[in-house]
């Protein structure tokens, strides 16, 4: 079976929707720096109650998955390229700030959005 780029957009998109339990170890913003042709991604501590919803440690209240969250990033990493992102986030940090396997696919997967909007000059929306 031959897939057309539509197809697999609307594989993605439909993956895209699936529930997902969040990392205890934080979140990630992404996005890009073009005037220093980086990829950046803030990362940021939660705390994951029992109903599986992310807490900001600090104020202790519900972390919103939607709207804009005025909070400080616990660190800042950049890179030229993907690769080199995930080499310093996951293998040169100590302790990892990603716990779960499919947050690090899932960044993974990300930066690589990024890198290829950076070096095509197109618009990048974290997913």
């Amino acid at each position: 079976m031959n897939l057309t780029v539509d197809d697999l957009r609307a594989i993605d998109d439909k993956l895209s929707k699936r529930d997902i339990n969040l990392d205890p170890g934080g979140y990630f913003i992404i996005y890009l720096d073009r005037e220093a042709r980086l990829i950046c991604a803030k990362h940021f501590t939660n705390v994951i109650d029992e109903r599986g919803l992310a807490i900001d440690p600090e104020t202790g209240k519900v972390i919103p998955a939607k709207g804009k969250v005025e909070r400080t990033q616990s660190t800042l990493f950049t890179g030229r390229t993907a690769k080199e992102l995930c080499v310093s986030i996951f293998e040169q940090t100590q302790p990892c700030p990603v716990t779960k396997l499919d947050h690090a696919a899932y960044l993974g997967r990300e930066f690589v959005r990024a890198e290829s909007a950076l070096v095509d000059g197109e618009e990048y929306v974290q997913d």
